[in-house]
């Protein structure tokens, strides 16, 4: 383990869970990604690029529960703004989606 953080810096990290509601082809990444509406519930809809092409289909990625960073600033990626940080674990360049186990309220702070 290279960085230690406390428990205040984590604290500072707005993990939420949303539905995605969208999805289209982002040809204009650098790398192969999609594009991603997700539906936050009470903190509204917000969009995500995401490099997970490898293991999911855009039709396996309709109305999928994902667990998203919703407090970052807005980031431009070619020609789309990406409002969200969709959070998945790395295994070399494929990326598995974080997503609770059972269905939550779209919105729901992870902790």
């Amino acid at each position: 383990m290279d960085k230690i953080i406390t428990f205040e810096d984590f604290s500072k990290i707005d993990l939420r869970v949303g539905t995605i509601i969208d999805v289209s082809d982002f040809p204009e990444a650098r790398r192969a990604a999609y594009q991603l509406i997700i539906d936050f519930g009470v903190l509204g809809i917000k969009k995500s690029s995401a490099q997970i092409t490898t293991l999911y289909k855009k039709e396996d990625l309709m109305n999928k529960q994902i667990v998203a960073v919703v407090n970052f600033p807005k980031k431009q990626i070619a020609t789309f703004m990406s409002e969200c940080l969709v959070l998945g674990s790395v295994n070399g360049s494929d990326i598995t989606l974080l997503n609770p186990e059972t269905p939550v309220i779209n919105g729901s702070s992870v902790s």
